[in-house]
Formats: C-alpha cells, structure tokens, sequence
C-alpha cells in the first residue's frame, strides 16, 4: 500500500509540474497576446482535464516507482519534461492554446446585434470575440450574450 501511495504522490508531482509548463506557455503566448485579461491560475484551474491528470498521475507514479529499469524511467520522463517545455515556443504556445480555447466561427447575439467570429476565450464572466467584419477583438460580459451556448 505504502509503495502504491509513493507511486500517485510521484505521479501527482511529476503530472503537476508537466502541466503547469503547458499552461505556462498557453498563458505567455496566446493569453498575453491577445491581451485577454485572465490570471494563470484561474486559466489553469478551469481548463484542468481531471481524467488527462488522473490518467498521467497513475502513468507516471508506475514508470517511477514500479519500472525496475532506471534507463528507460529517465528517458520517458525527460522525454515528457521536453514535451511540456515545447508550448514556451511562441508558435507551439499558440497552436495549443487554440486547440485548447478557440471556437472558431460563432455567433453571439448581444442586445440587438449578432456578431460573428472566433471566440478567443470563453471564460467565467466574459466571452473574447474577434469580430471578422470590424476586424477587432470584442469582450462581452456573459450577462449580456442571450445564447444559452456560451453563458
């Protein structure tokens, strides 16, 4: 029991640490350039996948802690670190962070106009829109937006 326990506190740490480079470069590179106005923590707490958590903390605490050859636990780990470090690049950051938080071509209704775009980031309180017609980044309160889709 104590070895299992070992094993998901390592995984935990490991998965942690790994996670907290992604959103790192999500934040740096997609959020700060297009000046959307979010803390880390609030991007890293809502956009969490608790089963993609789970599933590396149980993958990770094995590899550590059950895997006999040192070798190969080094390399999968590192090779892990490497790929979580790639998002700091500003082009992998943002093709991320895309993936992760854009919608592309939605519509709000707002009072009595529509518009139409690409939701940059749907948060807890306000939507970011591009707007392709006025070629502008639009920030709605949630409150505002009548479709049900994205309140």
């Amino acid at each position: 029991m104590t070895r299992f326990l070992q094993a998901l506190l390592t995984g935990v740490f490991f998965t942690f640490i790994y996670d907290f480079f992604i959103f790192l470069g999500v934040f740096q590179n997609y959020i700060k350039k297009y000046e959307i106005d979010l803390y880390y923590n609030i991007l890293f707490a809502d956009h969490q996948s608790l089963f993609l958590f789970a599933l590396f903390t149980l993958i990770l605490g094995a590899v550590i802690i059950y895997l006999d050859n040192i070798k190969v636990s080094i390399i999968i780990i590192s090779s892990l670190f490497v790929l979580s470090l790639l998002p700091l690049i500003p082009s992998v950051g943002e093709s991320v962070a895309k993936m992760i938080l854009m919608q592309k071509n939605a519509t709000l209704h707002v009072g009595k106009y529509t518009y139409t775009g690409d939701i940059y980031y749907n948060g807890r309180d306000n939507v970011y829109l591009f707007d392709k017609e006025l070629d502008k980044m639009l920030k709605f309160n949630k409150d505002n937006i009548k479709d049900e889709a994205y309140k």
